[in-house]
């Protein structure tokens, strides 16, 4: 088959499924409301939860740092692009999740395939649970280490499949902290208990609730209290950081393993100095701010109340994350078409992002979302419902 054949097939394809995607432009900063497409609209896809992208004191510091050191790195972290800015974000980083040391990768994408080869490969397990990150579905078949599926959040199935494995040289466990479509949160308590029970590694991805929940922000595992100095600790600067990066909290002998081995760490060009300087700044500003995260969650609570009122489906979200079941592709990409008209974008996420069958708006709100935006998108949503 020609080229232009089979590129044609698979467009086709998509389009007749409901799942072709196509990029919009914004033209505008970040906050509750921006320029889409050149019109203005409410923001309730972003994962910017506490609006530091664009707080003043984190802009001044990117600034900053580009006037003194420039826009780029100009190298890899073990050649010529370590930055000092890298040793002042990571010693904050450490402190804040509570760890020994921590390590600073390109995204948080990276930092997951290329953790998870370092601490698994062929002779070994994983066990990860069924709705966790594309990212880390990648860095497993990375590693070849064989890999087991536990239902969503179901401690006792993961702890038979643990029962049943003894037999691998190295166990490891993996959960998002907060899954990125649903909302909810792992019950790391009691994961973390099989794990210790079982002498299994645990690795929590905490991208989603690392600035959210937690004493100062500082995520999941602070949210349930547990002191597992072992648990390793991934997360993101691109999410309630408003920045770009990933990062991994743990022991220094853990950090300093993968500075020697992790891929995705060796040979990639280091971060530019002003997104470090900002995502430190941020840091700052959320570990001292606590009304940003409880304004997050009181927006959260406000749109989620309303979109059950009118009569929507959501799933039981526990966090800024709120999923709008709906089902068929074809029918999440309408009702999101329907709201862009109403002047609220929340975007349609459809297979492979979520299982066939449960195609959704994933709303998101931000701390910086005023009331008036809140009430603006509730009616939104409201004649939608209507007109559907």
């Amino acid at each position: 088959m020609h080229t232009d054949d089979w590129l044609q097939t698979e467009y086709t394809e998509l389009k007749d499924a409901g799942l072709f995607r196509h990029l919009r432009t914004v033209m505008s900063a970040p906050s509750g409301t921006i320029n889409l497409d050149g019109r203005e609209v409410i923001l309730l896809g972003s994962n910017n939860y506490l609006g530091l992208s664009t707080h003043p004191q984190v802009i001044a510091a990117a600034v900053a740092a580009t006037e003194e050191f420039g826009t780029g790195s100009s190298g890899s972290r073990l050649i010529s692009g370590n930055n000092e800015l890298y040793t002042t974000l990571e010693t904050n980083l450490a402190k804040t999740k509570g760890t020994e040391a921590a390590l600073v990768f390109s995204s948080g994408y990276a930092a997951n395939t290329s953790i998870i080869p370092v601490l698994v490969g062929e002779n070994d397990l994983i066990l990860s649970d069924e709705l966790n990150h594309a990212s880390i579905i990648d860095g497993c078949r990375l590693s070849r280490a064989t890999k087991k599926i536990y239902r969503h959040c179901d401690v006792e199935h993961l702890q038979n499949l643990l029962i049943e494995s003894s037999d691998f040289r190295r166990r490891l466990i993996i959960t998002d902290g907060v899954f990125s479509m649903d909302g909810d949160i792992a019950p790391l308590s009691d994961i973390y208990k099989v794990a210790t029970n079982q002498n299994a590694m645990l690795l929590v991805d905490d991208a989603h609730g690392f600035g959210v929940l937690g004493k100062d922000g500082s995520g999941t595992v602070a949210h349930f209290g547990i002191q597992g100095e072992d648990i390793i600790q991934m997360g993101t600067l691109s999410k309630a950081i408003g920045g770009l990066g990933g990062y991994v909290a743990g022991s220094r002998t853990l950090i300093d393993l993968l500075i020697n081995r992790a891929r995705g760490f060796i040979f990639t060009t280091g971060l530019p100095p002003g997104t470090l300087a900002a995502a430190d700044a941020a840091l700052k500003v959320m570990r001292s701010t606590p009304k940003l995260r409880q304004r997050l969650l009181k927006n959260a609570e406000t749109l989620k109340t309303a979109l059950i009122d009118i009569g929507y489906t959501l799933l039981p979200s526990q966090t800024q994350i709120l999923p709008v079941l709906l089902g068929e592709p074809q029918r999440a990409t309408e009702v999101a078409e329907a709201l862009l008209l109403k002047g609220v974008y929340a975007p349609a996420i459809r297979p492979p992002a979520v299982p066939t069958g449960s195609s959704r708006l994933r709303v998101t709100v931000m701390a910086t979302h005023t009331d008036v935006e809140i009430h603006k998108a509730i009616n939104g949503f409201a004649d939608v419902q209507r007109s559907l």
